[in-house]
Parts: structure tokens; sequence; C-alpha cells
């Protein structure tokens, strides 16, 4: 699925498997990111979608981690393997992917384990800026969902081009979810004023109304 002719969607259920979160590929100029890695379950597919993209494996410098949940982590170590990029997460929610924490990454939900694996870079604070291809991606601390959640922000066609993936929760006390720390990030997200959202599970999100308007209907249940 093409977002612009920079990002796509290249995993998530219909594109790998159906328990993955949404994975997306960023390409600016000859280097490549991914946002999230699923749960390792159909890699093989993940990377012959990459492939459809034009994009070679050796192309992609970074796995932006948006939270440590297992259909957004459990695929880490296994693409970690096979493509030589750098796994990036904020550092609360590091220390559970490192110690292949099942409870708080949630893999026990899938009826699985998390192996453990190491991150690379560790953002820290309320984000970092990430260069790729001369262009920027801006990580931003939106913690509630997770400890560590982060959303990442870049501009692609003169668009914000908004990657937050669990925007709609949920909220477990097994998750280490802290209910007013969500909803003082959603309030942030909604401030950058995004044009295009790419969320985990709700898809993609265009125009800032639609953006603002999805964001903003978690406030009411959150």
């Amino acid at each position: 699925m093409q977002i612009t002719n920079e990002i796509f969607r290249v995993g998530g259920s219909g594109l790998t498997s159906y328990q993955d979160a949404a994975i997306y590929l960023i390409k600016f100029g000859e280097h490549a990111a991914l946002v999230d890695a699923g749960c390792g379950d159909d890699t093989d597919r993940l990377l012959s979608n990459i492939l459809a993209c034009g994009v070679l494996p050796e192309q992609i410098v970074y796995l932006l981690i948006t939270h440590c949940h297992y259909d957004h982590t459990g695929g880490a170590k296994a693409l970690k393997e096979r493509i030589p990029c750098q796994i990036i997460c904020h550092e609360a929610d590091a220390v559970f992917l490192e110690h292949g924490d099942s409870v708080v990454t949630a893999a026990t939900w899938y009826g699985s384990r998390m192996s453990a694996f190491a991150v690379d870079r560790k953002i820290s604070g309320s984000g970092e800026q990430i260069e790729l291809g001369g262009r920027i991606i801006e990580a931003i601390h939106i913690p509630g969902h997770s400890p560590g959640s982060l959303a990442y922000l870049t501009e692609s066609e003169g668009l914000k081009v908004l990657f937050g993936q669990d925007v709609h929760g949920p909220l477990d006390s097994s998750l280490l979810s802290h209910r007013e720390d969500y909803l003082k990030s959603l309030e942030l997200l909604i401030s950058l004023e995004a044009d295009i959202l790419c969320e985990g599970h709700y898809g993609v999100f265009k125009g800032k109304d639609k953006v603002r308007q999805f964001i903003a209907s978690f406030l009411k249940t959150g």
C-alpha cells in the first residue's frame, strides 16, 4: 500500500501475518527505515513486500520501534538477523525487550514468548531527531499505552506524516499502562497537526481533520 511516493505499508493483516500490527516503510533517497516488525511469523513475505517497493534489504538502516508490544516487536530479532539495521526504541520500553519480558510485551496475549534482543539506540526523555537520507524523523515520547511508547513524525511530499501506532490503546495494568499519561499523549499528538496518520490497527488517515477526529475520539474513551 503506497501512502506517499516515499512511504508504504508493507506489513500487517492482509499483507503479512494476521496477528501483525501495521509495518511501514520509509524511503528517503537511497536509505530506508521500517516502523515496527510485526510478530515475526511471516518475515519472508515482509521482505518480499519491501522488495516490491523497490527497496533492497541493505538499504534499510533503521528499525524504528514504536513500543515494546509483541505484535510490533516479535519479529525484530529475525529481521535483525537478515537486515543489518540499527534497532531504535525508547529506553523505558527497551528494558522489556532486552530481558525478553513476555508479560509487559503482551507476548502471552498471543500465546507466545518474547525472544530477547539488543536495542542499538535508546531514545531518552521526550525524544530525539533521527537522520535518514539527509532528512529528519522526529521520535516523540508518548507514554500511556506503554511506558516508552514513541510516535515518529516526518515530512513527505510537503505533508506531515505521523506514525502513531497504537493511538487507540488499549490500557491494561499488565502492560504498565498509565491513563493520565495516555490522555496527555493524545493531546500532544493532536497538537502536531499531522496531515497523515499511520496507525497500527485502524489503517491510514489522510487530512488534518480526519487525523484530529480519530485521535480525539479516544479522549472520550481513554
